[in-house]
């Protein structure tokens, strides 16, 4: 059964190579023309005397090849009618292969429904053995029909296939797409976190100094020269922060490995300058944990210290950062506004729930969710301050 089906496929490649970009139409006229010339032949070789009714007969049995293709089965009957009244009337003029019935079997075989094709074959067996007069003719006529039969079924199982595949194919390439257009949805939500926690923490510092500047350089130079020192750092560290992040996006097949992600080793540098901006900050931080988490805590902190420091009117901040069993716990405490911030922020329609409102607090989630945890944020005890808390997986 492989090795026809085998030779079904070369036959298929080889047709559909030929026939490709020809009409159908065309080669089924083709078909009915040379089975209408076959039969023809056969008549005229067998007895040329033979009454114009046998010719008609035998055109008869070509001519509704022509289609085939939108009508299979109807074609196979009118045929099939025609070569019975050719062998009742004039047997000895019968084509010894019957390109007509050939093809009409075929093609039944190939797109017929199940019921027509299996009474199709039914009603050949049983009328090439009970219409052929000798036993080598009925085994030729059966031989014949049954591999018409086979053919067409093959090439049945063949156009299921390659529909099959060609789902398939869409499928996976719709999928693709699909994945594709997460991936760049996911790449754009990443960078722009990165941009507003570089950007945003590292402005809001310039300003604020930028602002204290002018208040103290005539009475304390010497804090006006750390504050100006503090604005150029500021911006530095943005510099070569945004160098990290466009690199990757300048560079062709960067990977993540070739552009370093912030570690908890670098946090102490960002409380330094934060405590320049005149917030007191108390830092204990524990370094532990793969990049990606570090990477993360370090981002949440950041985050949640830019946030104390543009919104909260606080004078004090506390940052933890520690490993607690397969866990890296990250807690940012302030003594600020708190619960009244928050009211107020409700009052004017800017906060409707625990993580809606700016978009520092939706990064500093979305981190969180990237590396597998979790985080909140809300009023502190008693509705004192501002508490941001984080729970990452050291371990995947």
């Amino acid at each position: 059964m492989e090795r026809w089906q085998a030779r079904a496929e070369r036959a298929g490649a080889w047709w559909r190579a030929r026939s490709a970009g020809v009409d159908p139409y065309v080669l089924d006229v083709g078909l009915a023309v040379a089975s209408a010339a076959v039969a023809v032949w056969t008549v005229w070789h067998d007895e040329p005397d033979w009454s114009w009714w046998a010719y008609a007969l035998a055109v008869a049995t070509a001519l509704p090849v022509v289609w085939r293709r939108s009508a299979p089965f109807t074609v196979f009957c009118l045929s099939s009618a025609a070569s019975i009244a050719v062998t009742v009337l004039a047997h000895t003029a019968m084509p010894q292969v019957p390109l007509a019935a050939v093809v009409s079997v075929y093609t039944v075989a190939d797109r017929g429904r199940d019921w027509q094709r299996w009474l199709m074959l039914t009603g050949l067996v049983w009328g090439n053995v009970a219409g052929t007069r000798s036993l080598n003719g009925a085994l030729f006529s059966v031989l014949t029909s049954v591999g018409a039969f086979v053919f067409g079924s093959l090439a049945r199982e063949l156009r299921r296939k390659v529909a099959a595949e060609a789902d398939r194919a869409g499928e996976l390439a719709r999928r693709a797409a699909a994945d594709a257009a997460r991936a760049v949805a996911e790449e754009r939500a990443r960078i722009a976190r990165e941009m507003h926690d570089i950007l945003a923490h590292a402005v809001s510092l310039m300003v604020i100094q930028a602002e204290a500047g002018p208040l103290v350089v005539h009475k304390d130079p010497d804090r006006a020269a750390r504050t100006f020192d503090t604005i150029a750092d500021s911006g530095r560290d943005a510099m070569v922060q945004l160098r990290r992040v466009l690199g990757v996006l300048k560079e062709q097949g960067v990977g993540p490995e070739l552009a370093p992600q912030p570690t908890l080793a670098e946090l102490p540098a960002v409380v330094e300058r934060v405590r320049e901006s005149g917030l007191r900050v108390e830092l204990d931080c524990a370094e532990a944990g793969p990049p990606e988490v570090q990477a993360a805590a370090y981002r949440i902190v950041q985050e949640a210290l830019t946030n104390t420091v543009k919104h909260a009117g606080a004078t004090r901040a506390e940052v933890s950062v520690a490993p607690a069993g397969r866990e890296l716990l990250v807690r940012v405490a302030d003594d600020g506004r708190g619960l009244g911030a928050v009211r107020a922020r409700e009052r004017a329609g800017d906060w409707s729930g625990e993580w809606s409102g700016g978009r520092g607090l939706v990064g500093i989630r979305e981190r969180a969710a990237a590396v597998g945890g979790r985080a909140e944020a809300g009023p502190g005890p008693e509705g004192v301050g501002f508490v941001v808390s984080a729970r990452l997986p050291l371990v995947s």
